[in-house]
């Protein structure tokens, strides 16, 4: 036990010599005035806990104060990493609501779709005609030439010259096959060329396109009575289409004293159509 305390002893020893003068008496300030404030500590008067009190308070309020440039700090960081999480979960967000917005387009676009398909099977089942149903690939209009393009071709037994309707209304016939395509020439195109029949006068005539959007009625019969509002249909002469596909209505051009027809179908909004395989059916 002894021996510890003499180490202890020329240890210190050791310390003072190692340190130069002025360090020396440093520490041995910093030893007497710790002794000093451990001794005032133990001491109950009243003039020395004012002093403490008034040493305490100095200290806190020195700590608060060099703290004070920390917490701000702290708080800086803080304003700002909050500001850049809620700028990227704007961005996420934008992301998801763009995701959300083009999921509910498709989904708007798959349900109009599916309302298109569903009046095509229904036209197909109520119709006592042999129907095909087919979307439109290409639409090729120009000034003179109008057509489409269908994704159906002999593959599904297509073949030239069958009738293509819009619902129940005749818009045109097919003029091209391919394996997995056919191209329909629509009523408008000028080199369009259809018999057809009006109701209830009966005259027969042919449905020239001039490709524009109203075709004409040409080869009426003199003494046509043909008035605005009268129906126009397939004729079904010399076997091309079935008879009673209807076209359309007449309407009268008095500055060009021609009789026009107006589509019952827009020709620039369909999407799909049925090809009619009754009369080349009947043909074969």
């Amino acid at each position: 036990m002894d021996t510890s305390r003499e180490d202890f002893g020329i240890a210190i020893r050791s310390a003072f010599l190692r340190k130069g003068t002025q360090q020396r008496f440093s520490l041995f300030v910093l030893i007497v005035f710790s002794t000093v404030l451990i001794f005032l500590e133990t001491i109950e008067r009243k003039p020395l806990q004012v002093i403490r009190s008034l040493l305490k308070d100095g200290v806190y309020r020195s700590a608060v104060v060099a703290t004070y440039p920390l917490k701000i700090f702290s708080s800086t960081y803080n304003f700002f990493e909050e500001h850049i999480t809620l700028y990227k979960n704007y961005d996420e967000l934008l992301k998801e609501n763009e995701e959300l917005k083009n999921d509910i387009s498709k989904s708007d676009f798959l349900e109009l779709e599916n309302s298109q398909l569903r009046k095509l099977i229904d036209e197909q089942t109520e119709s006592q005609s042999n129907l095909l149903s087919a979307r439109v690939m290409l639409d090729k209009q120009s000034p003179y030439l109008n057509s489409f393009v269908i994704n159906i071709g002999s593959n599904k037994g297509i073949k030239n010259g069958m009738a293509v309707l819009d619902g129940e209304s005749f818009i045109g016939r097919i003029v091209d096959v391919n394996y997995f395509s056919a191209r329909v020439l629509l009523v408008t195109d000028l080199n369009s060329r259809i018999p057809v029949i009006t109701e209830p006068s009966g005259s027969h005539a042919i449905l020239t396109g001039h490709g524009k959007k109203k075709p004409t009625l040409e080869y009426l019969p003199e003494n046509h009575k043909i008035e605005d509002g009268h129906k126009i249909y397939t004729s079904g002469k010399e076997g091309i289409f079935s008879p009673g596909l209807i076209i359309g209505e007449v309407e009268t051009n008095e500055e060009e004293e021609t009789a026009e027809v107006l589509l019952i179908s827009d020709l620039n909004q369909i999407t799909f159509v049925n090809v009619n395989l009754d009369n080349v059916s009947k043909k074969e």
